[in-house]
């Protein structure tokens, strides 16, 4: 089974960490990698994606607001260096 990753970061260092990561791995298919939280809301209004590998800590929208406000958001793995926003993290599965 082929998985769709989407990456959304917006630190290009970080962006390219992970698809390396991605394309490691034969079962992942990256979709796209985005630097802003806005730019990801309107991919995933257009493209499926199965896993999101998202950062928390972006300018005008957040991490966790756009995980808000999806009506349906796909399994997301939150990649950031910020303990404090594990229990809301958690909170939203």
């Amino acid at each position: 089974m082929e998985y769709r990753i989407l990456i959304v970061d917006d630190e290009e260092p970080a962006r390219l960490l992970l698809e390396k990561y991605v394309e490691k791995l034969p079962d992942l298919k990256l979709v796209a990698t985005l630097p802003s939280a806005i730019e990801a809301n309107a991919m995933l209004a257009k493209e499926k994606v199965d896993i999101l590998l998202l950062d928390i800590r972006m300018e005008l929208l957040t991490g966790l607001d756009l995980l808000r406000s999806l009506p349906d958001p796909p399994a997301t793995i939150l990649t950031t260096a910020y303990s404090e926003y594990a229990l809301e993290s958690f909170e939203l599965d």
